[in-house]
C-alpha cells in the first residue's frame, strides 16, 4: 500500500460546481489536490478530474463556473425523472437494482447524445493525459463498475461520456464493444477504486446514489478499515440547501 489517490464524485452540473469550489478552496489553503498519484473520477468528477490531470488549476476551474464559461444546464423532464426513480428503486438488492437500471437504459429509444456535451466541457481535450487518470462507468448489461485508463481500448472522450451517461436521460454509450451508463449509477464516488492507496482524498458532491447502494461514507470506512488514511468531503446542510434537489439545473452561486 502506498501513494495518494484523489477521488472526485458525481452530482450533475450543480454538484460539479460545488466540487470545483471545494478544489479551489483546498488549493487556496495550500493543499494541491492535483498532486495526487492518481485521479479517479465519476460522472462530473470524471470531467473535472480530466481537466485537473491536464494541469488546469483548481482556481481556474472554479472561476470558469462563476463566470458561466463552463456552466452546463441539462434538460431533464419530470417523466424522465420518474422513469429513473422507478428503475433505480425497484429492488432492495444493490446488484439487481443497478442491472434493472441498466436494462431500462438499454430499452430507451433514441435520445440526446452525451458525447457533444462532454467534448464541450473537456474544452478540446481528446487524448489520455500522461498523469494517472481512472474514469468510472457501469456496464449497462452486467451492472459492474469498470475503471477506464490510458491502457483501455476506448478514447478519453468515450470514457468520460460513458461515465456521464445518466440512465434514461442519455442513451448508453457504446465503447470497447460494450454499452455503458453513468458511473454514479451504483456509487456516486466509487471510493472502492482507490483500494491499495495509502492516502485518499475524496470529494463527493452527492453522498449516496439513488437506490440500495453503499454511501460514500460507508465506502470510506471500508478503506479506513483496510489501513488507508481517508479524508471525505461532502456538502454540509447549508450547501445541500443551496444546491437543492435538482442537480441538473443551473447552480446557485453564493459568496463563501
Amino acid at each position: 500500500m502506498g501513494g495518494t489517490a484523489l477521488v472526485l464524485g458525481g452530482g450533475g452540473p450543480v454538484g460539479g460546481a460545488w466540487l470545483t469550489g471545494v478544489l479551489a478552496g483546498l488549493a487556496d489553503a495550500g493543499v494541491d489536490p492535483a498532486r495526487a498519484d492518481v485521479v479517479i473520477g465519476t460522472s462530473a468528477g470524471a470531467v473535472f478530474g480530466t481537466r485537473l490531470a491536464y494541469g488546469e488549476p483548481p482556481r481556474e476551474l472554479f472561476e470558469r463556473q462563476l463566470s458561466g464559461a463552463d456552466r452546463l444546464v441539462l434538460s431533464v423532464s419530470a417523466a424522465q425523472t420518474a422513469r429513473f426513480l422507478w428503475a433505480a428503486l425497484g429492488s432492495r438488492d444493490p446488484e439487481r437494482s443497478v442491472r434493472r437500471l441498466g436494462r431500462a437504459a438499454l430499452a430507451m429509444g433514441p435520445g440526446a447524445d452525451v458525447l457533444p456535451l462532454v467534448r464541450q466541457v473537456l474544452r478540446g481535450v481528446e487524448e489520455w493525459p500522461e498523469r494517472a487518470l481512472r474514469i468510472a462507468a457501469v456496464d449497462a448489461c452486467t451492472g459492474v463498475v469498470e475503471a477506464f485508463d490510458r491502457e483501455a481500448k476506448v478514447s478519453l472522450v468515450e470514457a468520460v461520456a460513458a461515465s456521464c451517461a445518466v440512465p434514461l436521460v442519455f442513451p448508453p454509450v457504446s465503447a470497447g464493444g460494450r454499452r455503458w451508463i453513468d458511473g454514479g449509477s451504483r456509487s456516486t464516488a466509487n471510493l472502492q477504486l482507490a483500494r491499495g492507496y495509502e492516502r485518499v482524498l475524496a470529494v463527493a458532491p452527492v453522498a449516496k446514489a439513488v437506490g440500495p447502494h453503499p454511501s460514500a461514507e460507508r465506502q470510506a470506512a471500508g478503506l479506513t478499515a483496510g489501513g488507508a488514511a481517508v479524508s471525505l468531503l461532502v456538502p454540509d446542510a447549508a450547501s445541500r440547501r443551496a444546491m437543492g434537489r435538482d442537480l441538473t439545473s443551473g447552480p446557485l452561486y453564493t459568496s463563501a
